[in-house]
């Protein structure tokens, strides 16, 4: 649903291209990636979610692996046609090691299952960066792009028709939309076999609590319910 003061993805330009991961030198070993930002993760490293959680247990590709507690993996069907992307772990994910668990995931939880979809069916949940950046804050670049090679592998590994992308860290490190989530939330961005589409966090929810018409809370039941209709599209149903 678009109204007048959002802004049509195809005005975004080539700032919305996703960044292409690099290239492995010819002598690449994969248990240097969680080393240093400066080793790439190549596209197929990962045959397995378990695997690549060990590496991301023991990454210190930025700072932020200096004070974790756990590294925030994802948790969901590993098979769901529809992955959420957040921006990075709470204090309540970090000691459990689970994404979305606090009240936001207790939220987000309760929206999906408002459609009926469901975590064990229908959804994997991840984050930009796996590890918590310290009092919560948005992270930084370096921080986002140093972890962007594991959640490229969670995206071929987990191979959804959907990507939802919950707030402006997610659009800006998936693809590429630095404007604000007001203005491009609910629309769809097809790409590379997948459709995309930004979303309101759980967290901004919470401090709006309005269920007014337009109002955040509105809007977020208008995006789910497109959401809903279009994995039924996809299904044939």
């Amino acid at each position: 649903m678009v109204n007048e003061e959002q802004i049509s993805l195809f005005d975004l330009g080539s700032s919305s291209e996703p960044i292409a991961p690099k290239e492995p030198p010819k002598d690449f070993d994969p248990d240097l990636i969680p080393t240093s930002a400066k080793i790439p993760v190549p596209i197929g490293t990962y045959q397995a979610m378990e695997q690549m959680g060990k590496h991301c247990n023991q990454c210190h590709r930025c700072d932020l692996g200096e004070n974790r507690t756990h590294a925030v993996v994802g948790r969901g069907n590993l098979n769901a046609p529809i992955m959420i992307v957040g921006e990075g772990p709470g204090q309540t994910e970090d000691e459990t090691g689970l994404p979305f668990v606090g009240k936001s995931g207790q939220l987000l939880d309760k929206i999906l299952e408002s459609v009926k979809l469901t975590v064990e069916e229908d959804v994997f949940i991840c984050n930009v960066v796996k590890c918590r950046p310290p009092e919560n804050r948005t992270p930084t670049s370096d921080e986002a792009e140093a972890c962007k090679g594991y959640l490229l592998e969670q995206i071929r590994m987990v191979d959804p028709k959907i990507i939802l992308l919950t707030g402006a860290t997610a659009m800006k490190n998936l693809v590429g939309i630095k404007q604000g989530i007001t203005k491009v939330r609910g629309q769809w961005i097809d790409r590379d076999g997948r459709l995309y589409m930004p979303i309101f966090h759980p967290a901004y929810l919470l401090r709006n609590q309005s269920r007014d018409q337009g109002s955040p809370k509105w809007l977020m039941w208008q995006d789910i319910q497109a959401v809903r209709s279009k994995l039924d599209e996809i299904r044939g149903a």
